[in-house]
């Protein structure tokens, strides 16, 4: 399943002629490692940011100090910031970003364990974001995240118009 949804994932982005580069936080590179069990990736894949702490999104990918104490970590303000930054520092005309609480602990009664936002971006183009809650232990959030993250790119691919 993994497999075919990152073969999917590459054979759009070949097709558009685009790069992706991800932005994860609770995942911790879960998506670029199924990105790259996928031979010929660096074709299509740029780069992956694995941006465990809030000074790690504010370094590697701008994610800006006011976000994070306003909406938290774990929030639609901060992902949308990470697809920007992702595009902003790397050579990748798409971007993915996720964030969650995979626990078992961290969860609060707005944000409880299981909660996760997804955003997708391509430069100079619409950035998408969703959150899902997802039931299970430490392992399977973190692995429905990295399904959700990469049907997203298919679904943002799927829509996308090369504009001039």
């Amino acid at each position: 399943m993994m497999d075919d949804l990152a073969a999917q994932v590459g054979a759009l982005l070949k097709s558009h002629g685009l790069m992706l580069a991800t932005a994860e936080s609770c995942t911790g590179g879960g998506v670029a490692q199924a990105i790259t069990e996928v031979a010929g990736s660096s074709a299509w894949f740029e780069r992956g940011f694995v941006t465990y702490s809030n000074l790690a999104k504010q370094q590697m990918l701008r994610v800006s100090d006011s976000t994070l104490k306003q909406h938290g970590a774990v929030s639609e303000a901060t992902v949308r910031e990470m697809v920007e930054g992702s595009l902003a520092n790397s050579a990748a005309q798409v971007a993915l970003a996720v964030s969650g609480i995979a626990g078992p602990d961290g969860g609060t009664p707005d944000k409880p364990v299981g909660t996760v936002w997804f955003a997708w971006g391509i430069k100079s183009g619409e950035t998408h974001s969703q959150r899902h809650h997802f039931d299970g232990n430490r392992a399977e959030v973190r692995a429905q995240a990295v399904r959700v993250a990469l049907q997203g790119v298919i679904n943002l691919l799927n829509t996308y118009t090369k504009t001039a």
